[in-house]
């Protein structure tokens, strides 16, 4: 007798949540509107007035905000159905109708504390949070903020709470792409096997096969210091099972240094042969304070400039994001403005004009002219629009840029212009940003597998032993 299969219970169908959203989400990112897949969002009055409030200026975050009340006119303009139904949010790609955007038709007064005023904006998102979780019992409600302050009242008032998250690269910054890679023991008994390896331009490639390549990036760093002769090379190509590694150039060996300097390890050495290097036209160099991230940057940028006359000048920009109280407005052109941000910059040409003994004192203030001569410093607040061509573009403090920010900078590069990221994502000082939403982490994540980009994790510093030791222990 065949047994009859017990039939399965039916699916219930998937219950979408109810975002209430914050005025600085939309200010952080105005595409969040279409970031929520099938789950519906609300938007209180109070983060249009919010959002009106911040439209004026020519900041960052008065473009967010016309460009998110741009996208809201857009999907409240075409459509004719009632507003107090929801509006379909459609998905930009053009992909049909997902969620649906609900707006405060009503004037809403949920029961908060008589210690929370109702005349502050976030006091009256919170009201509205507790009237739709009382009203919408059937679904989540949950409160989206890039506010802490707001998300810790949220739910000491028993409301649910999250951050914007969907810009997010990474969870956990120790998961970051790193750029180089230690080979293990075996691999060349178990890649080596039917190895190609030539000769061209004072290179020797390897072409290698086995289960380790499709882990590989183009333009990573591997390295074997098992043996007596340690091997450091480049990944050139990585397709399906197979890769072509190069070897590198020695720039810790005094024959090879730039402009006077060498690498003081492996790390720098891997930083200079992607510098040195005119088929990489993106760079980003990641590391604590110390690890000579700018020296490398200038000083191959300085070679590169007036001794092989590759490219026309450098140009240096970094995002003024003061550590203590502002000083306010400082006088003088754009260049003398951006003078006090760029003591880094002042203290590598030091370094650098040292290390040059021919001239005597009168050769080395002739040379320091000539090299300050060939660098500009620009405000990233006037980089819209422009186009550097055939530079050396030098972006300092990197980690303080959002996703954003970061596409309109690498974008102004025109013809022969190369692009420098360089910046320490522990040191993250613009609000709303963090380790995993860093301009600086999107970029190295999403051009890690192009073949005319390059990235390195600086871990050693250089600076002095009393600098190591602090970085550690405070």
């Amino acid at each position: 007798m065949i047994q009859k299969q017990p039939s399965r219970p039916p699916r219930k169908p998937k219950v979408k949540k109810l975002f209430v959203i914050d005025t600085n989400v939309l200010l952080h990112d105005p595409t969040s509107l279409f970031r929520f897949e099938e789950h519906d969002l609300y938007l209180p009055i109070g983060t249009l007035e919010e959002l009106d409030n911040h439209k004026k200026g020519l900041s960052d975050l008065a473009r967010n905000a016309r460009q998110a009340s741009r996208f809201l006119d857009e999907i409240v303009s075409n459509e004719k159905e009632n507003i107090q139904e929801g509006l379909p949010l459609k998905v930009k790609d053009g992909q049909a109708a997902r969620g649906r955007l609900f707006l405060q038709t009503e004037a809403i007064n949920g029961e908060l504390p008589a210690t929370l005023p109702l005349g502050k904006t976030d006091n009256q998102i919170l009201s509205v949070v507790r009237h739709l979780q009382e009203r919408e019992k059937a679904r989540e409600v949950v409160l989206v903020t890039k506010d802490i302050n707001m998300r810790i009242k949220a739910r000491a008032l028993g409301l649910a709470a999250e951050d914007y998250t969907n810009d997010k690269v990474l969870e956990d910054a120790d998961l970051l792409y790193t750029g180089l890679r230690a080979l293990p023991k075996d691999f060349w008994n178990t890649h080596g096997r039917n190895m190609e390896s030539w000769k061209k331009d004072g290179h020797t490639y390897y072409k290698v096969q086995g289960p380790l390549v499709p882990k590989l990036h183009v333009n990573e760093f591997v390295f074997d210091e098992s043996g007596e002769r340690p091997l450091y090379a480049l990944v050139r190509e990585a397709q399906g099972r197979v890769a072509t590694l190069e070897t590198l150039r020695d720039y810790t060996h005094s024959k090879n240094e730039v402009w006077g300097i060498n690498a003081r390890n492996r790390e720098q050495n891997f930083a200079l042969n992607l510098l040195m290097n005119p088929a990489v036209d993106f760079v980003t160099l990641v590391g604590q304070a110390g690890t000579g991230k700018t020296l490398l940057a200038l000083a191959a940028g300085l070679t590169q400039v007036l001794d092989d006359k590759r490219y026309s000048e450098i140009i240096m920009t970094r995002v003024t994001v003061p550590i203590g109280e502002d000083i306010g407005f400082l006088p003088g052109t754009e260049e003398e403005k951006m003078t006090p941000w760029m003591g880094a910059l002042e203290d590598n040409l030091d370094i650098l004009n040292a290390s040059d003994d021919s001239g005597g004192e009168w050769g080395r203030a002739a040379t320091r002219d000539l090299v300050r001569s060939r660098i500009k410093v620009k405000s990233l607040n006037f980089m819209r629009g422009r186009t550097f061509v055939n530079k050396w573009l030098i972006i300092d403090e990197a980690q303080n840029l959002t996703p954003k920010q970061m596409k309109t900078l690498v974008t102004r590069a025109g013809p022969g212009t190369k692009v420098v990221c360089l910046g320490n994502i522990a040191q993250i000082d613009t609000p709303y940003l963090t380790e995993g939403s860093s301009g600086l982490t999107y970029v190295v994540d999403r051009m890690k597998d192009w073949g005319h980009a390059g990235h390195v994790t600086l871990s050693r510093g250089e600076r002095s032993r009393l600098a190591d030791h602090a970085a550690e222990v405070l």
